[in-house]
């Protein structure tokens, strides 16, 4: 899989774009005052595989909590702006490592070069973040629609914008909540622009339908190298989006610091539950850090064949388990030993 390659630019120690890996975010729901809550939200995040979080700011008690947030997270915190630029200002001000900025409500030209030059003098970045549902009123007159042919002219119009003011430490979005358009507009702006895209599809609803969404509208652009961050949006806990969006890379080979689960969704031929024994390995696993793959197959149909394939796996029998590693049969394990048995020999690879 080729990747466009992109501009490298920097969010607070974090590089993005270029070689760079793919990061994940999210972003945070209690109000940004409730400190204490946001905090507990981040670390919950954090330790998901969040790489990136935002934050609202849509008032001054909002940024004023800014301070007491950033001297206690150790991933670059992102403000998210919309309507009054004054509150980039006043976040950029207090030490956020990025704003993003919305082109369809942030105002009068004038307004987006104030926060450019504040984040170009204090050596912050910027996010140009469009949206199909807060699309500027000439561009939805002229188009009809947020199509995305609307959607990247609202973003180069930005991107030209900020660029004349010789500052180029900036990303875009340009998200659509219909995977198609969504997908038609990064590939449109993905051959104009060489700034690190960041991908989404957005409102994309509730977790199972938005998880499946997100993975069809985000991994389709990635398979075609576009894309240098990414945010699952979800309407349940932004840890599960999260834990989406880090399932995408691994799925397309893009993450390499956790195993992968091969499992067979059971049938009658099973004599092993195979459900239970998926769902637990892969619970101990994903904290060991290991770039390995790992079958848990049911019986004799396709679990030899896969397991062999695995670094490590179990095809289940009557009772019990043929356990294979690197390709080689080490052992028949009974069934209620056959969990501690695949963690050890995983443990020691």
């Amino acid at each position: 899989m080729s990747r466009r390659r992109t501009r490298e630019i920097t969010v607070g120690k974090l590089k993005l774009g270029g070689s760079n890996p793919i990061r994940v975010q999210s972003m945070t729901t209690p109000k940004t005052e409730d400190v204490e809550a946001v905090l507990k939200q981040i670390q919950d995040l954090t330790t998901a595989g969040c790489e990136i979080v935002r934050v609202t700011v849509n008032d001054q008690d909002a940024a004023n909590a800014l301070p007491s947030i950033l001297q206690k997270v150790a991933i670059p915190v992102v403000a998210d702006i919309h309507f009054d630029y004054k509150m980039a200002l006043e976040s950029l001000k207090h030490g956020v490592d990025c704003v993003r900025i919305n082109p369809g409500n942030i105002g009068a030209e004038w307004k987006t070069e104030e926060v450019i030059k504040a984040a170009r003098d204090l050596g912050k970045a910027v996010r140009i973040g469009v949206n199909a549902g807060s699309l500027e009123k000439p561009l939805l007159k002229k188009y009809g629609h947020p199509t995305p042919e609307a959607l990247v002219e609202s973003a180069m119009n930005a991107i030209e914008l900020v660029e004349k003011q010789n500052f180029f430490n900036f990303k875009v979005s340009i998200k659509s909540s219909d995977v198609i358009n969504n997908y038609r507009a990064y590939s449109l702006l993905s051959e104009r622009t060489e700034a690190p895209l960041h991908l989404g599809v957005t409102e994309s609803g509730t977790k199972t339908y938005g998880s499946i969404k997100s993975a069809v509208g985000i991994g389709s652009l990635l398979l075609a190298g576009i894309g240098d961050t990414i945010r699952v949006s979800l309407s349940c806990d932004p840890v599960d989006e999260v834990k989406a969006g880090v399932y995408i890379l691994k799925s397309l080979g893009l993450k390499n610091d956790m195993p992968e689960i091969i499992a067979c969704p059971s049938c009658g031929r099973a004599d092993i539950d195979v459900y239970s024994l998926a769902e637990e390995v892969e619970r101990r696993a994903l904290g060991l850090g290991k770039n390995i793959k790992i079958a848990v197959m049911g019986c004799v149909v396709n679990g030899p064949g896969e397991s062999m394939e695995a670094d490590i796996g179990i095809a289940g029998g009557k009772g019990e388990g043929l356990v294979y590693k690197k390709g080689k049969p080490i052992g028949k394990v009974p069934e209620a030993q056959m969990l501690d048995f695949l963690m050890s020999e995983i443990e020691r690879m």
